[in-house]
Formats: C-alpha cells, sequence, structure tokens
C-alpha cells in the first residue's frame, strides 16, 4: 500500500463518526477538486493529496479541546507522515499546506500546492453541497454545545436562538466573501458556479419565509 492510501486509511479511522462536516466524505470532496484544480494550475501532486487528506485530521481534538484544528492537524500529519518514512522535504511541505488552509484563520499560502488546497477547501463551502454543510454543521455544533459544552468561538452564528437568523448571517459572512479570497483563476471559475445555486437557493428561502 503506498503512502497516499495509508493516509487515507488512517484519516478514515480518526475521522469515523466525525459529526461535523469535516468528515471523510469532505476531506475526499476536497482531494478531488484538488486534483481538478492542479491539472490547469500545476504542482507537486503527492504533497498535494497528502495535505487535502490530512487537513482536517485534528478536528476532533478540537470538538474536544476548542483551540485551531489546523495545527492540530499538523501535528499529527508531521508525526503520521515521518513515523511513515516520509523525507523531511515532503514533510514539511506538507505541514505548510495544512497549517495554513483555514479560512477563518486568514493565513496566508505561499506555495502553489498550500493555495490549491486553501481553494479546494473553500469551494467545498459553496454551491449544493455548501448549503448541505453549512446546515448539518449548525446542527452538530449546536448539539456539541448541549452535550459536552464545546463553543466554536469562530461559528457563533450557529448558536442563534433562531436557526434563520444563524443561517443567514452565515450566509453573508462567508460563502460570498470566498470568491475574493481564492488564489487561483480555475477555483474562481468553480466558485463562481456554484454561488448562483445558492443565489437562487437564498431568493427562494426568503421568498418562503418572510
Amino acid at each position: 500500500m503506498d503512502l497516499i492510501e495509508r493516509t487515507r486509511l488512517f484519516v478514515t479511522g480518526v475521522l469515523e463518526g466525525e459529526p461535523s462536516t469535516h468528515d471523510m466524505s469532505h476531506i475526499e470532496r476536497v482531494e478531488r477538486t484538488c486534483i481538478k484544480i492542479y491539472e490547469k494550475e500545476g504542482g507537486d501532486l503527492q504533497t498535494l493529496r497528502l495535505a487535502a487528506l490530512l487537513h482536517d485530521v485534528g478536528i476532533v481534538r478540537e470538538h474536544k479541546e476548542g483551540g485551531n484544528h489546523a495545527e492540530y492537524s499538523a501535528e499529527i500529519a508531521r508525526e503520521f507522515l515521518v513515523e511513515n518514512g516520509a523525507g523531511k522535504e515532503l514533510v514539511d511541505h506538507v505541514v505548510a499546506c495544512v497549517l495554513s488552509h483555514r479560512f477563518s484563520r486568514g493565513m496566508q499560502a505561499e506555495s502553489i500546492e498550500a493555495k490549491i488546497l486553501q481553494d479546494a477547501d473553500r469551494i467545498d463551502a459553496l454551491g449544493a453541497v455548501g448549503i448541505f454543510r453549512s446546515l448539518v454543521s449548525m446542527g452538530a455544533l449546536r448539539a456539541l454545545k448541549q452535550t459536552i459544552g464545546t463553543v466554536k468561538e469562530t461559528s457563533m452564528n450557529a448558536y442563534t436562538e433562531d436557526p434563520f437568523d444563524g443561517f443567514y448571517d452565515y450566509m453573508e459572512r462567508k460563502p460570498f466573501m470566498i470568491p475574493e479570497r481564492l488564489n487561483t483563476e480555475t477555483a474562481k471559475g468553480i466558485a463562481e458556479q456554484r454561488l448562483t445555486i445558492m443565489r437562487m437557493y437564498l431568493e427562494q428561502l426568503k421568498e418562503e419565509t418572510s
């Protein structure tokens, strides 16, 4: 089994039962989008796929302890890759990509691989999948607050008394801000297509709830 498939198996095990939208289906969608952007933008495919697979592996720790899952993911990624015989250059590159991926932290991606990972992760918050993920995530965050008391400070709109208010607030704060923060032209094209779906959905939702 090659390193990429060992990594996939490892991450699948860590994220088994993950209640939020940082689950294995998200990981593999981000991986596929990374490959799609790579085909136009270039980069090192092995680094990119490893970073995509490992970028959210620290989310379970964030649920339990709070903090920043990108930092936890980077720590776990380094330990896993070293244990599996990856070279220092590859390990450092993957870890740098993982550290800079998170939207809400506003970190700058330096390499083309880090830029592509940022773009692919952000694109997964758009379109029909983006709408689905935002609603599932709000429900998961509300449940985590009720069961173990964890509150995610960067997602306070999940806890509004009226969930519609929280959803509208989220939509204003994140999806429509994403295109201006994308790195590659390929990603910007994909984003615009997905935002068309989100605009249509919001118009219909407002009509039905007004």
